[in-house]
């Protein structure tokens, strides 16, 4: 009787472990995948801690990081602590999207987590403040621009007039300048400008160069003097250089041409002879001094009844004669023949 107790004892207890095991032995949970700085933005350079756990599921658990499919790292846990993956960032490789995956004896393919993407963010550069002009009048609307080349989007800019902020935060989502419109209404809108940009990168943000506006009306008087004087010498010079060919030289040519035919005119004969019924004269005269040809011109003289005589063959022959040799001489020549009644 005593030993069929103690079998009984023996065998209930048995069962109780085998029922406390299977309990214990539970199915994994999703786990979960987390950045333990809290931000999923990371720099270059910078230390990176992963951790990955699942709320259910009985120890021992292997967990496994994954980057796209690319398996990283395994570790094991033989409690319910978390798993935490230490990485460090050492080019643009090693941002993108990870997972993790969790399993135990009694998980058949283990599960997974959702994935969480490191973003690679750079720093922004100094920006670069410029306007369209830089000489304004008052009244005058004008516009300033701020843009910062480099850095990770959203990039912030704020724009200052001295050390006064003169603009609401402008956050640009793309790779364009922050614009500001002004109004010049005072001699105080004359100020130094400056503008400074920054992004999610810590502890990173960058002053513009300094912007002067100069009043458009405070340049020198003797400044269009000059030019008002130097438009009138630059118009005499034009006017001198087209009177040249068209007054100048005109003028002097016919100067020359007057001389030529005075001293190529007409010359009366007085010593012509008393029995001569009349006198032929001959005038070379030069057109244009430059050119070789003349005018040649017989004048006649009637006799005293009245009636005009014609020139022999021999007398216009003789005359031609001397016509020619007069325009290839280039000297005025003035010839005489007499003709008998």
């Amino acid at each position: 009787m005593f030993f069929l107790t103690v079998l009984l004892f023996s065998y209930t207890q048995v069962s109780q472990q085998i029922q406390e095991s299977t309990t214990e032995a539970r199915e994994m949970s999703n786990p979960k995948l987390s950045h333990a700085q809290g931000t999923l933005e990371v720099i270059m350079n910078q230390n990176v801690s992963l951790s990955c756990h699942s709320d259910s599921g009985s120890p021992p658990v292997r967990y496994t990081l994954f980057k796209g499919k690319q398996q990283v790292a395994t570790l094991n846990r033989t409690d319910s602590t978390p798993a935490v993956f230490n990485l460090t960032i050492n080019s643009a490789s090693d941002v993108g999207e990870y997972k993790c995956k969790a399993e135990n004896r009694i998980s058949n393919n283990g599960k997974y987590s959702k994935p969480v993407n490191l973003t690679l963010i750079e720093p922004v550069s100094k920006p670069v403040l410029s306007s369209l002009t830089s000489r304004a009048n008052k009244g005058q609307n004008v516009t300033l621009s701020c843009l910062s080349e480099n850095g990770s989007l959203p990039i912030t800019y704020v724009f200052f007039r001295g050390r006064k902020n003169i603009s609401r935060p402008i956050r640009m989502q793309k790779k364009e300048a922050a614009m500001l419109f002004l109004f010049i209404n005072s001699s105080s809108d004359f100020g130094t400008y400056k503008c400074k940009a920054g992004n999610s990168f810590p502890n990173n943000t960058k002053y513009s160069n300094s912007f002067n506006f100069t009043l458009a009306e405070e340049r020198s008087n003797f400044q269009p003097l000059l030019i008002s004087l130097g438009l009138i010498l630059l118009l005499l010079a034009i006017g001198f250089a087209l009177a040249i060919p068209f007054v100048i030289i005109p003028s002097y040519k016919a100067k020359r041409s007057k001389s030529v035919r005075s001293s190529a005119g007409l010359t009366s004969t007085t010593n012509a002879e008393e029995t001569e019924d009349y006198v032929i004269y001959t005038e070379i005269e030069y057109v244009k001094p430059e050119e070789q040809y003349a005018n040649f011109t017989i004048i006649r003289k009637e006799d005293e009844k009245g009636q005009s005589r014609n020139l022999n063959g021999p007398d216009l022959i003789e005359l031609y004669q001397q016509a020619l040799a007069a325009l290839f001489s280039g000297r005025p020549v003035t010839s005489q023949k007499s003709i008998q009644a």
